[in-house]
């Protein structure tokens, strides 16, 4: 890793803003994930939540293989469990939904901790989900058609987001709020991707970098990561 792409990653996570992010309740079509996991890395958000059938689900397309790369994916088994960790966060948790209560997305203050509620293409957000969510919020529309990609709809929600907290001066900091052990995991394994890889097989610690982002590991460290690995014996049929 050279000292420049070591400095590069530092600012990148000094903006990650630990304490904003959304909620994928049975989003399933690979290329919507993929646009909303892109736009969480350009807006700061260092995690995103999803629930997905318990078939699982799988992001195969190159659209998503450089964000998911900065941006962390955490699933749940049901909203319930999403809801209940976000909340444990102090997180305050938004819906897009269309209801006597909601308001425009833009009134909302985004300079709080917010998850927001993305619903699945099919069948929206659940009830189940409306009921633990603290404010439905709507994107104003004045054409025949009355609703939005989802992906779409969430990068308007995020740049409104964005947009508040830059104002409120929460992107500039020198230091990221991340706790070290994250920020210094995610600068070895982006800085090192072989060397981590092998780290993990072999299933050994991360070593410290140093100022440069250079690896400062002692020698047992090096001896174990360069030893040779036996051969898996085949099984015979």
């Amino acid at each position: 890793m050279t000292p420049d792409r070591f400095q590069r990653i530092h600012s990148v996570l000094a903006t990650r803003q630990p304490d904003l992010t959304v909620c994928m309740e049975e989003v399933h079509k690979p290329n919507n994930v993929s646009a909303i996991i892109r736009t969480a890395d350009a807006v700061g958000v260092h995690k995103v939540h999803a629930v997905w059938p318990t078939d699982g689900m799988r992001l195969h397309t190159h659209t998503s293989a450089g964000a998911r790369n900065w941006v962390e994916l955490e699933t749940h088994d049901s909203m319930v469990n999403a809801v209940a960790a976000l909340k444990a966060q102090g997180m305050q948790v938004l819906a897009t939904n269309l209801s006597e209560t909601a308001v425009d997305f833009r009134e909302i203050d985004y300079t709080k901790p917010t998850a927001i509620i993305l619903g699945g293409e099919k069948n929206g957000i659940t009830a189940q989900a409306l009921a633990m969510a603290d404010q439905d919020i709507i994107i104003p529309m004045v054409g025949m058609v009355q609703s939005l990609n989802v992906s779409v709809a969430s990068a308007l929600i995020l740049y409104e987001a964005q947009r508040q907290r830059q104002n409120a001066g929460m992107y500039e900091r020198e230091k990221t709020l991340l706790p070290d052990d994250v920020v210094n995991r995610i600068l070895f394994e982006r800085g090192h991707p072989v060397l981590a890889k092998v780290a993990r097989r072999k299933g050994l610690p991360y070593p410290p970098l140093d100022e440069e982002g250079q690896i400062a590991a002692d020698e047992s460290w090096w001896r174990t990561m360069q030893a040779t690995e036996p051969k898996k014996q085949k099984k015979l049929p």
